[in-house]
């Protein structure tokens, strides 16, 4: 009919998804982001109404200084801002030159903060996309990271006339060309190291083991990704750690900043360690553990320490993501 408004059509949509970054350093972007993140009723399970008022009243007027501190530390100063972002934004545009085309379209979205998943979806469905691939960019499946981009996608769907078919891809802790990518970034650094690594630790981020009382199969994903790396990267002993640990509630152990303030006294002296629940470097990964860890480990009597760079937008990673996607193209 002639009434009808134009719609665009016939085209595929790749939406990569990051947890999320503030927009700056500041106080008040700080805040904002803290605010949507721990408003979150999957990443805090708690009573709502009580919590908000622990929130608001208590959280958000003390927790923004320290956490703007944090991003201080490792903020891109050149490109202003935060690697997380940085990183995500490569990803996306490298793998856009690898499958984007004029049928093809790629963008990124933060789950929380800028820019959107609700507006990044509802841009694709504007230039045609009738089919939405999304990539949550967490190898090891949680309630509170995978589960959450489900929800706020299903969420904008929801409020769509004309949906997009819709194809989530699931988590990857086993995914060969992961593993693959891990070893490969482990060999390199320890190549390039003057020293010989005592023990890696594999540090992911930690739940409330509540969470995992309950259910949630993160626990038995990141020991799954841990095995399989320690199956073929043989030449060092690999050990599983939790990190960023948040209220006064236990979380899964054994906890990282616990062990490596530890390990000094168990004669292991010289610590590497990998992240391998991070796609991307982040405040987590840079400030959390490449300074206070590495600073908590030589105060402990520790000698050399160092980091293994997530697999951020290296050719693994890049091809990794490709394969994860070209699938449902």
């Amino acid at each position: 009919m002639k009434n009808h408004p134009k719609i665009n059509f016939g085209k595929n949509g790749v939406l990569l998804v990051n947890l999320g970054t503030p927009d700056s350093t500041s106080w008040w972007d700080i805040r904002k982001y803290l605010k949507e993140f721990l408003s979150d009723k999957r990443v805090i399970e708690v009573n709502p109404f009580i919590w908000q008022i622990i929130l608001n009243f208590i959280i958000l007027n003390f927790r923004p200084s320290k956490t703007a501190k944090a991003y201080k530390e490792i903020w891109m100063k050149e490109e202003n801002m935060s690697p997380l972002r940085y990183f995500t934004i490569k990803q996306s545009e490298k793998l856009k030159s690898k499958i984007g085309s004029e049928n093809v379209i790629v963008e990124y979205a933060m789950r929380y903060g800028n820019p959107s998943i609700k507006n990044t979806i509802i841009k694709l469905q504007k230039a045609g996309c009738e089919n939405l691939i999304v990539l949550p960019l967490y190898p090891q499946y949680a309630a509170a990271t995978t589960a959450t981009v489900c929800d706020e996608v299903y969420r904008t769907l929801m409020q769509m006339r004309w949906q997009p078919n819709l194809q989530i891809i699931p988590h990857y802790e086993s995914e060969p060309l992961y593993i693959n990518a891990l070893v490969n970034s482990l060999n390199n650094k320890v190549e390039n190291i003057k020293w010989t690594p005592d023990l890696v630790i594999a540090s992911y981020h930690g739940i409330p083991k509540k969470y995992f009382e309950k259910g949630d199969p993160y626990h038995c994903y990141c020991l799954k990704t841990t095995r399989l790396l320690s199956e073929k990267f043989k030449s060092i002993p690999i050990t599983t750690t939790f990190q960023s640990r948040f209220g006064p509630q236990e979380w899964l152990q054994p906890y990282t900043d616990k062990t490596l303030e530890s390990l000094p006294k168990e004669g292991k002296k010289n610590i590497l360690v990998i992240c391998p629940g991070f796609s991307s470097d982040c405040v987590e990964t840079l400030e959390e553990i490449s300074i206070q860890g590495k600073d908590s480990f030589i105060k402990s009597g520790g000698l050399n320490f160092d980091t293994v760079p997530c697999l951020n937008d290296n050719a693994d990673q890049i091809n990794l993501l490709e394969h994860l996607v070209s699938k449902y193209l």
